[in-house]
């Protein structure tokens, strides 16, 4: 690609064609604020915090929008730019709830580093009349507060572009401006896939999870209660990050010990579930084989898309995989088999999810997720959430050292540890079903064809005579490509994975948030899952069928994959929720 030299700040730099003012800055190791900029979502210019001067031009113009040209002359840090971007701060401010100390986000704001940055204090610049917003916490898995919110429009762009569901979007006009749902509708009562997505993208601390950690803190001081945690694959990729550890460290060992000082009774590990949905979704895939479809059969693990398939799809129910995510079926074991195992009345085990998913609220309040007649998995949390438990507990996480889960439900195969990737699960399953066919142990595991960040992806592989045909998506954009695709009859899948979020669960909305400086520049998906596939290579078992626990609780329990047992304890059923409903 062609260089073009310009001058920043009066030193010669050179960036290629097409860049921004922004992106050509960045390359030459200079910082431009942002709020509303996300990379190829939210180009639009509109907070002003980026403006730079420019030789020629009539006024400062936004460095995220305005492409460089041959010897362009650009200064980033004049006393004009300065006095600009404070001016607009102070007036973002002059409407924003200034309750900084008790907001979540404190400490982890983008508004508020750029505040502190500027020199821009709680001073009531602009004195005047002021909108007022209520709360809308009607939906199971967040929180919207509009007097916190700037209008970037980051979570209008997301929920439009990268997850085509467009539920939210900028009301009224001018100063009665404000981020809301058609006809003023309550978050609860439209069709959210509860993906969480506009929740990592916020600047500031408008939109969060509900946070249910109190709920936890209760349960273990309650003594009549046994209380489990599981932690989801991707969780101990990303929970390092919460610490100010690199991003993809694997930080897996201190996780658990910071889970024991928490005080939970055991720590297990959902990997294992991951396992146990591998045996059954490869069962479940080889029956439709047998029997001629339906095809494609679709994955059930994300249970944003589960939703997304409910509320806009509902045609491809009888295509969605009958088994129930890991989480859930983690839950089911608990409260079935490691009940009888110990003695313990269902009832009495409270379970735990430690997830990358808000959407993972939504499921736990799921109809048919109750295999000993209590919800099976009875609070899920986010890695967030998690975080600020650590940090409350006073557990000095970075200085930790590793300890190992507990049994009998911690020890998974490296096919569980890659669900937390986008093309992971269909990795994993494709290991198990394609030894099945075979009928003997098969040493190439890998299926490099499914792996990568691309949003749609697509493979044939031959095993055993049979042709089998898969695709991978990630994110709903994608999902919603990929089914227009296959409904139009331009493609034909007998199984396809897709997961909610871009990238799978390592970029899942209840992920620790990174600020635009990071997202719109470093490629997190990329580094988190290396640390995924870097664990799955390292292990000695990587595929499911290999786990001693599961073969030892299928012998003693469920019977066989697919079993009326299995299906009683690890399925579950889906309904048409096309009709909006309050969630």
């Amino acid at each position: 690609m062609k260089e073009v030299m310009i001058t920043i700040n009066g030193k010669i730099c050179t960036a290629p064609e097409g860049s921004t003012i922004l992106e050509a800055a960045r390359i030459n190791n200079i910082e431009i604020p942002t709020l509303c900029y996300l990379k190829e979502i939210n180009e639009i210019g509109a907070c002003r915090m980026c403006v730079v001067e420019v030789k020629g031009a009539r006024s400062l113009v936004t460095a995220c929008v305005y492409p460089i040209s041959e010897g362009m002359e650009i200064t980033t840090n004049s006393q004009k730019v300065f006095n600009s971007r404070k001016l607009s701060l102070e007036l973002i401010l002059s409407t924003h709830e200034r309750k900084c100390l008790s907001c979540i986000r404190s400490g982890n704001c983008e508004l508020q580093k750029l505040c502190k940055e500027f020199n821009v204090d709680d001073e009531d610049y602009f004195n005047g009349e002021n909108c007022e917003y209520e709360f809308d916490d009607s939906a199971v898995h967040m929180v919207r507060n509009n007097n916190k919110c700037i209008l970037c429009r980051r979570c209008v762009a997301v929920c439009s572009k990268w997850q085509s569901v467009g539920v939210i979007g900028p009301n009224n006009r001018g100063f009665n401006t404000h981020i809301g749902s058609a006809y003023e509708q309550n978050l609860g009562d439209v069709p959210c896939i509860s993906c969480g997505q506009c929740i990592v993208v916020c600047p500031t601390g408008a939109i969060h999870e509900k946070d249910q950690t109190q709920e936890v803190w209760d349960a273990l001081e309650d003594p009549t209660k046994h209380v489990i945690v599981q932690t989801a694959p991707s969780i101990r990729v990303t929970l390092g990050e919460a610490f100010h550890m690199p991003i993809g460290s694997n930080v897996e060992g201190k996780m658990v010990a910071a889970l024991r000082r928490i005080g939970f009774d055991r720590v297990f590990d959902t990997n294992v579930a991951a396992d146990f949905t591998i045996m059954e979704e490869a069962n479940e895939f080889l029956e439709r084989v047998e029997n001629n479809g339906p095809f494609p059969m679709f994955t059930s693990c994300s249970p944003g898309w589960v939703k997304y398939c409910e509320s806009y799809h509902p045609e491809l129910i009888p295509n969605l995989s009958t088994c129930k995510s890991p989480q859930q079926m983690f839950g089911a074991l608990a409260k079935t088999w490691y009940a009888e195992k110990e003695g313990i009345d269902p009832k009495d085990i409270f379970v735990v999810g430690i997830m990358p998913c808000t959407a993972k609220k939504f499921e736990v309040t799921r109809e048919d997720e109750a295999a000993a007649g209590y919800s099976d998995c009875d609070v899920a949390l986010t890695t967030r959430e998690l975080a600020r438990m650590i940090d409350k507990a006073g557990v000095r996480f970075v200085e930790l050292e590793d300890e190992s889960f507990d049994n009998p439900l911690g020890e998974a195969t490296g096919a569980g540890y890659i669900f937390g990737a986008t093309g992971g699960v269909m990795e994993a399953a494709l290991r198990t079903a394609a030894e099945t066919l075979a009928g003997h142990s098969l040493e190439q595991v890998e299926f490099t064809e499914v792996r990568g960040m691309s949003g749609i992806k697509e493979a044939t592989y031959e095993m055993s005579g049979a042709t089998v045909n898969v695709a991978v998506a990630s994110g709903i954009s994608n999902a919603k490509k990929l089914i227009e695709k296959i409904q139009a009859g331009e493609a034909f899948y007998h199984f396809v994975e897709i997961m909610g979020c871009p990238g799978g669960c390592i970029n899942g909305g209840g992920q620790p948030v990174q600020p635009a400086s990071v997202r719109n520049f470093v490629d997190l998906k990329t580094k988190r899952a290396a640390a995924l596939y870097a664990e799955d290579k390292d292990k000695g078992l990587r595929k499911s069928n290999e786990n001693p626990i599961v073969q030892k609780i299928y012998q003693e329990f469920l019977d066989k994959p697919g079993s009326l047992k299995a299906h009683h304890i690890l399925h579950t059923s889906y309904r048409d929720r096309s009709e909006i409903e309050i969630s």
